[in-house]
């Protein structure tokens, strides 16, 4: 079934919560790509037991869809920083969030939020570089439902490049009104603090 072993949908029917969802990603080390830069699909990413944010985000669309949800993807696009990729759900009309991620904060997010805007705006204050700790969020994107791609995502043995340009290139909405980025404050010595938490070293042998 969609091109997965028996084993992997075993494992991906069994998170058939976005908690356990969240709670299985928690247990994969960041993948620093230390051979290359990589973009492997949910299969892939079961053998290799390591991801990262767009890894991990596919991985728990895989798993919503299996259990019936819709698999779902939203794109935080950075300013000179990297995109983060999150997989979205939804409880009684709220938004939340699955996310992987080796840093402090860009975690997981509780179905809480009444819009979209909502969700993304709560991750702004953490999203700040590591030199003049300028907050870097920039825009969002709608829900990027991964259905439209078929399945062929779920085990591809290629990087999917393809889906990344994708979602890269999907409609996006700014975050920070224009006549307001004068007001926006840079990020403070206890927040640069927690930034610099990491939960996986690159030294380490699993990553």
């Amino acid at each position: 079934m969609l091109g997965l072993t028996k084993s992997e949908l075993k494992i991906l029917k069994r998170l058939n919560t976005p908690i356990k969802i969240q709670n299985f990603l928690d247990t994969f080390p960041i993948n620093w790509e230390k051979k290359g830069e990589t973009y492997m699909s949910p299969g892939r990413s079961l053998g290799a037991r390591k991801i990262h944010c767009f890894e991990g985000a596919l991985l728990a669309a895989a798993a919503l869809w299996i259990n019936g949800e819709q698999p779902l993807l939203l794109d935080l696009k950075a300013k000179g920083d990297f995109d983060h990729v999150v997989a979205l759900y939804k409880r009684n009309g709220y938004w939340g969030a699955i996310s992987k991620t080796n840093h402090a904060t860009l975690r997981w997010r509780d179905p809480v939020y009444k819009t979209l805007r909502e969700l993304a705006v709560s991750y702004f204050h953490e999203y700040f570089d590591n030199k003049f700790y300028k907050k870097r969020l920039v825009s969002f994107s709608r829900p990027f439902n991964l259905k439209k791609y078929g399945a062929k995502w779920m085990a591809a043995e290629e990087d999917l490049h393809e889906l990344v340009d994708a979602l890269d290139h999907c409609p996006h909405e700014k975050i920070c009104p224009p006549k307001n980025a004068k007001y926006i404050r840079r990020a403070d010595k206890m927040e640069r603090r927690a930034g610099r938490l990491i939960e996986w070293k690159k030294s380490h042998p699993r990553t």
